[in-house]
Order: structure tokens, then sequence, then C-alpha cells
């Protein structure tokens, strides 16, 4: 296991260096200028190549990549070229609402996911399973912004039970917090409430297949037992890492959510820092999105040993 680790965190600095590489080049080369969005179309040329200067816009991108990436590699993620803070203080500031949110999504789709994907397995072949297999097709073709747009029409517009739009924080009031992240956590978990009941009402049917379950019935074990204690709990390791893998892609994909509901999180903070090409704050904030992303789903192959230790660092069954 420690040899595990190791390897796996050494191999984080070469994806750290490939996605710096990528995120910086597609920054740089694309199109605008925080220089010109900074002075005004109205600059003149001598201001412009003043402040080009002073911000070090005007050397080669090679010395630019190396500079700023010898600084990430010392703990220096760079500061705004906008805002009076750094980058790593303006992600711990909106990182917040969007952990809330994730993990307000991920508690949503865990529940509903497993529940009805023993139901759907419990169910096999009837209505009840036609109908929640019907409903995991429409979440996983849906868009998540576009059901974050249904609910809003209907349970904040017609109904009046949401808001519309906005995010209170937990230190103000946090039944008020939950409140405001309902919709969108529904919006965000849907689709992984959808795979979670695919993958559990698949899991599950097969493990209803094994040996041990006919020997568990043949003894006369009620059927809720062998569903839930038996059947299910086999079932755990497939769906324990389909959920890790969906926790890191909804704290890396809520950037269309937060944009649709009016919520101040770590998406709202790259969109706005690409409408105003503020260079640091986009690299820095993708970069540490990367280093989540990356240890989320260490930890998820670090749990899955843990609750089965049958299974080997490598990914096999120990012998």
């Amino acid at each position: 296991m420690k040899w595990f680790l190791f390897h796996r965190i050494m191999a984080l600095l070469p994806v750290l260096f490939v996605v710096s590489l990528v995120v910086f080049c597609l920054v740089h080369l694309a199109p605008g200028d925080p220089v010109m969005v900074i002075l005004g179309n109205d600059a003149s040329p001598q201001d412009i190549a003043t402040l080009r200067q002073q911000m070090g816009l005007d050397r080669p991108l090679l010395v630019q990549f190396v500079r700023w990436f010898g600084a990430v590699l010392s703990g220096d993620l760079g500061h705004s070229l906008f805002l009076n803070a750094s980058v790593s203080e303006l992600f711990l500031q909106h990182l917040a609402p969007t952990l809330a949110l994730a993990l307000y999504a991920q508690a949503i789709a865990l529940v509903l996911g497993l529940a009805s994907g023993v139901i759907s397995a419990w169910q096999h072949g009837r209505f009840a399973d036609r109908a929640i297999r019907a409903l995991a097709t429409f979440g996983m073709s849906v868009p998540g912004f576009l059901l974050g747009l249904f609910l809003i029409f209907f349970f904040a517009v017609q109904l009046r039970w949401f808001p519309v739009v906005g995010y209170r924080s937990t230190n103000d009031d946090w039944l008020q917090n939950v409140w405001y992240l309902t919709l969108p956590a529904i919006a965000l978990g849907f689709r992984i409430a959808a795979l979670i009941s695919r993958m559990t009402r698949a899991v599950m049917l097969d493990v209803l297949q094994e040996n041990f379950i006919n020997t568990a019935r043949a003894k006369g074990v009620p059927e809720r037992t062998v569903l839930l204690r038996h059947t299910l709990k086999n079932a755990l390791i497939p769906v324990l890492t389909i959920c890790g893998e969906s926790f890191a892609s909804l704290v890396t994909g809520t950037i269309v959510i937060e944009s649709v509901f009016g919520i101040p999180g770590v998406g709202s903070l790259i969109v706005d820092s690409i409408e105003r090409r503020d260079f640091t704050v986009i690299q820095g904030v993708v970069l540490l999105i990367t280093v989540c992303y990356v240890l989320i789903n260490l930890a998820v192959d670090v749990l899955s040993y843990v609750v089965d230790p049958r299974l080997s660092v490598e990914g096999g069954e120990r012998s």
C-alpha cells in the first residue's frame, strides 16, 4: 500500500505538468489581452507597452511558462491581474459554495441512485423496473443546465417553493443554505443518480444469481435481508468507485450550474476570470481543480481497498 501511494503521488507531477502546459497555451493563445481590458481601447501604445512590461507579458511564452510553473512547484500560484488577492486566497474564498453544492448533489445522487437501483433489481422485469430504467435513461441524456432551467421554471417561478437564483452562506443560516442549494443540487446530481441506479441494478442482478444467495433463500432468510445485507453489500465496491469518480466530476463540473443559479463558487470564479482575461487565476484554479480530481480518485482507490481487502492495490484480486 505504501508503494502504491508513493507511485500514485509521484505520477501526479507529470499530470500537473501536462495540464499546466495545455492550460497555459490555451489561455495565452486565445484572443484577448488583459492589458487592453485594464486600460481600455483608448490607451496609448506607450501605456500598453509599459503595463505589459510591468505584468511580465512582454516576455516570450516559454519564459513566462517556466517562471510560472517554477513558482507553482514552490507553492506560489501567483496573484490575480485584476483583484488584490492571490490565486490561493480567491480559490479558498469560492471553494465553500462549490463543495456545499457538490456534497449536497452527491448525497441526493447516492440516496436516489441506491434506492432506485435496489427497487429496480428487486422488481426485475416488472413495471417499476421498466419505469426506473426509463427515468435513468432520461437522467443520463438530459443536460444538467437544461434540467436546471426546467426546475427553476416549475418549482421556483410557478410553484414558488424555492428561490430562482442566489446563495446563502452556512454562517447565516444552514437551512437557508440548503433551501437555496436544493434545485441546483438536483440538477447537478440527477445524472449521477441515474448512473448509480443503473450500476446498482446491474451488479445486484449479477449477485442475485450467486450460489450463496440461493443458499440464504433456501435457509428461509427474509427477502429484505437477502437484498440489503447480502446482495447490496457485495454491490457496494463498484458503486463506491462510481461515487468517488462522480464526486470528483461534480466538484470540477459545477461551472454551468453555478452560472445558471448564480452561485459564487469556483465555477463562477473561472467564468469571471475568463471574461476579464485574468490569466493567473484561470491557470491556478484549473491546476488546483486537477489536483483535487486526482486526489479524490486516489482516496477512492484506497477506500475501495479498505472496504474489500481482497482487492490488491494493482486492481486485481489477491490470491
